[in-house]
């Protein structure tokens, strides 16, 4: 296996110098903390709700946090070590230096997101004068990056070659494969955009947030068509994941087919796969395909997963046998298991309640594909369920995770205005937990048991499937395809290290990379595999409320801290003449100690500040306020870590008078 080399030289991305970490700027009333800077010009915003805000699942099993430091106060010195995010750290040096163009007889593929990682999935190919680009996800914001709405992938490397842009393609509608469609095609030019008919329903849905947007150049295709697009042909081909018309994407070119198949697993029975997918993946035996892009969510999981045919039936049987009103709750992506369960449900008679946002928005979407083939009758409003009897009532919710403000988790709240819980219901929580969840997750079930609720979950019934192929899915895709080059993409480093191990039995070792975001990898003449010393740039770019752009480590390492240790603010008046206060300093404590409980630490705090203000200014005129604050800080700081152990964000507001 073939990675890039790297050295050591340069800080990583979102990490600070030795220089940059030694002080950070105390507040004043001529300095403001946390500014993000200009809100850039048109900056897509979307409407919000609570809902939207809670996590729509995708079913991927796998989340995590991302790295951007450990907590931070006034002082570096003596800081106490803090627990890390669980998020794998991204490799420390990225050589941005410019990419030349790619020469003659090169294929070139560029992961800007998505790798080293789960979400915000975007991957550049580059053959000749024509760029085509695959998806345009973004992430949610994690625990380590407080009050951030969204992280997208870079696009600079896309932003300044725009012109030479043919096409985006969208394998399918999750939001880690769409949801940067709002903020990133502006930015690269407003190319076409080609997707199925379902995943155009979700794009064009989402867009309805941002209509200040200019109208995407949106065209349909189809699983099997063929069309040019550029110099280049492209071919799509359907795959089996949790929501309909997910398709992968081929490129022929002149030495192959570059195959990218986006998300994905198989539509099997015990190992058995599908009539459909074997006359679909054996087609790929007449072709030559120089090289393979798949995914590698659950490749470190042994044997087939799940059969999405066996939950169907488990759910079949949960429907039909419940004597009292039953919640289903799944990840709202889960759109094919949604539409069976409503389908299910109406075959014995139930009558179905949609909760939440949006679960709600997917059926309205899966109503406009034609995909939801239901009665009017059997769709009711959860202001009509007390007209029908418990046992008629299937109540299909948002919350699996334990989101705050998703519908299941209002419900286990007793804080949704129209059911409540009785011991005559059952729960069926049809979703793994995601990695980082459990916690919210066991508060839920807790709270539903407290009130007598019978629950169901996937570890005391085989009620959930991932729509991700496990290893020896992967195996047998391989085995298929049988490409001659191999990159694993969707996951983590470990997840595609595992995935390229299960490629090597088909695949030589020095045919595969490991990718990392911005690696730039070529494949010249068809016969060698390399990754290039230059990486395009990768850093994320946070949606913060109105602004969108790098991230400000500064900002989100002083929210880290805000939310662990709170802030300690110092308010003294200097006497500009002689330096001294003019009287006792005003201390104000938020999250850190109860102040009338602390007297003896705030009346050792004022002697420390009075000590080091007039230490500071002795034998100085004029005042540099900016030297006396930073000084302060430092000192403030470490005298506040030694009486507590908690190091608080010190906030020293200093007037001259």
């Amino acid at each position: 296996m073939i990675q890039q080399n790297k050295g050591a030289s340069h800080p990583r991305s979102g990490e600070k110098t030795e220089h940059q970490s030694r002080h950070r700027r105390p507040f004043s009333h001529q300095t403001a903390v946390g500014n993000k800077g200009e809100m850039p010009k048109n900056t897509p915003q979307p409407s919000s709700s609570p809902e939207q805000k809670a996590r729509q699942g995708h079913g991927h099993g796998h989340g995590g946090k991302r790295p951007h430091g450990g907590g931070r106060g006034g002082s570096r010195r003596g800081q106490r070590e803090r627990p890390r995010a669980s998020r794998p750290h991204a490799p420390q040096q990225k050589n941005w230096a410019p990419v030349p163009p790619p020469e003659k007889d090169v294929v070139r593929i560029i992961p800007l997101g998505g790798v080293e990682e789960i979400g915000k999935n975007i991957t550049v190919f580059e053959i000749g004068n024509d760029i085509f680009v695959v998806d345009a996800g973004f992430q949610f914001s994690e625990d380590d990056t407080p009050g951030i709405d969204y992280i997208l992938p870079n696009t600079k490397y896309l932003e300044e070659r725009k012109d030479k842009i043919r096409a985006v393609f969208i394998t399918h509608g999750h939001l880690d494969h769409i949801g940067g469609i709002p903020y990133l095609m502006e930015k690269m030019g407003n190319p076409p955009m080609y997707a199925r008919n379902f995943t155009s329903l979700m794009i064009k849905k989402r867009q309805e947030e941002f209509p200040h947007l200019p109208p995407l150049d949106l065209r349909i295709v189809e699983s099997g068509s063929r069309l040019k697009v550029g110099s280049l042909f492209v071919r799509f081909f359907g795959v089996t994941h949790a929501i309909p018309d997910s398709m992968g994407i081929i490129f022929e070119t002149p030495h192959g087919d570059v195959v990218h198949t986006g998300d994905l697993r198989l539509d099997h029975m015990d190992g058995h796969v599908s009539e459909i997918e074997e006359e679909i993946y054996d087609s790929f035996k007449a072709r030559e395909v120089l090289a393979l892009l798949t995914d590698s969510t659950n490749a470190e999981n042994p044997g087939f997963s799940i059969s999405e045919k066996v939950v169907y039936q488990n759910i079949d049987d949960i429907i039909k046998n419940t004597k009292g009103r039953l919640i289903l709750s799944t990840f709202a992506s889960q759109v094919e298991r949604m539409l069976k369960m409503i389908e299910i449900s109406e075959k014995y008679g139930k009558k179905i309640v949609v909760e939440g946002r949006s679960m709600k928005t997917n059926i309205e979407v899966t109503k406009a594909a034609g995909l939801l083939k239901i009665g009017k009758e059997s769709l009711i409003t959860v202001e009509e369920m007390g007209n029908y009897p418990e046992n008629k009532i299937v109540a299909l919710v948002t919350g699996a995770q334990g989101e705050e403000f998703a519908a299941l988790m209002r419900i286990a709240n007793k804080t949704h205005k129209h059911i409540r819980i009785s011991p005559r219901d059952t729960i069926l929580m049809s979703s793994s937990i995601v990695p980082g969840n459990e916690r919210n997750v066991q508060k839920l079930k807790d709270n539903l048991s407290r009130q007598g609720a019978h629950i169901i979950h996937y570890k005391n019934s085989d009620v959930h499937s991932s729509g991700h192929a496990n290893g020896e899915e992967l195996a047998w895709i391989h085995g298929k395809i049988h490409p001659k080059f191999f990159i694993p993409i969707h996951g983590y480093h470990y997840m595609l290290r595992v995935h390229a191990d299960i490629a090597k039995r088909i695949v030589p070792e020095d045919h595969i990379i490991i990718p990392d975001n911005g690696m730039v990898i070529e494949i010249v003449k068809g016969e060698k595999i390399m990754a290039r010393k230059e990486s395009a740039p990768s850093n994320p770019i946070l949606v913060d409320g109105f602004s969108v752009g790098d991230a400000q480590e500064v900002v989100l390492r002083d929210r880290q801290m805000l939310s662990q240790d709170g802030m300690f603010v110092v308010i003294a008046s200097i006497d500009t003449r002689t330096g001294k206060l003019r009287k006792s300093p005003d201390i104000i404590s938020r999250g850190f100690v109860y102040l009338r409980e602390s007297q003896e630490l705030l009346k050792d705090a004022r002697n420390v500040v009075k000590k080091t203000i007039e230490k500071a200014t002795a034998g100085m005129n004029p005042i540099n306020f900016e030297y006396v604050k930073n000084i302060l800080t430092d000192d403030v700081s470490r005298f506040l870590y030694q009486k507590t152990n908690k190091r608080p964000i010190v906030i020293p507001v200093l007037l001259g008078i």
